[in-house]
């Protein structure tokens, strides 16, 4: 396994190099949307500390991003309307990752809608705004 890489886009993130659309923040993990959406409310969980995926990460960060993810799962449900969750965690580049830092899609979805491929597009940032309003507004609640 490779080590990891601390220029990665999550690292940046992190250290507040590249701005995110945060929805949660505590002191072991931070969640924001993704910014190329496979459904409305795609978010991201991911840890503070640097870990590639699954296979590094400590026990304890895992269950910090496991516990973050419901969170955001049932505030989704909320704030979309959704009627189910979908959440996925690649790890190395043989499972489909594509950014090396651990992190948890949690995606709301709903019947007979399918998901968006991976990497689609960009959606517009007033969209995005507005979907990071809702799930603030539900995570509140």
């Amino acid at each position: 396994m490779t080590t990891y890489d601390d220029q990665n886009v999550f690292a940046k993130i992190l250290r507040d190099e590249i701005p995110c659309l945060k929805v949660y923040e505590n002191e072991r993990v931070l969640a924001f949307l993704d910014l190329m959406p496979r459904s409305p409310g795609h978010t991201l969980v991911i840890p503070k500390a640097p870990a590639r995926g699954i296979l590094d990460v400590s026990e304890d960060d895992l269950a910090a991003v496991a516990r973050a993810a419901k969170r955001i799962a049932v505030a989704a449900m909320k704030a979309f309307g959704a009627e189910g969750i979908i959440i996925q965690q690649f790890s190395e580049p043989a499972s489909g990752q594509v950014v090396m830092h651990l992190h948890m899609h949690v995606m709301p979805v709903r019947a007979g809608v399918e998901l968006l491929p991976p990497q689609t597009r960009r959606e517009d940032p007033a969209v995005l705004a507005d979907h990071a309003r809702r799930l603030i507004a539900a995570l509140g609640a």
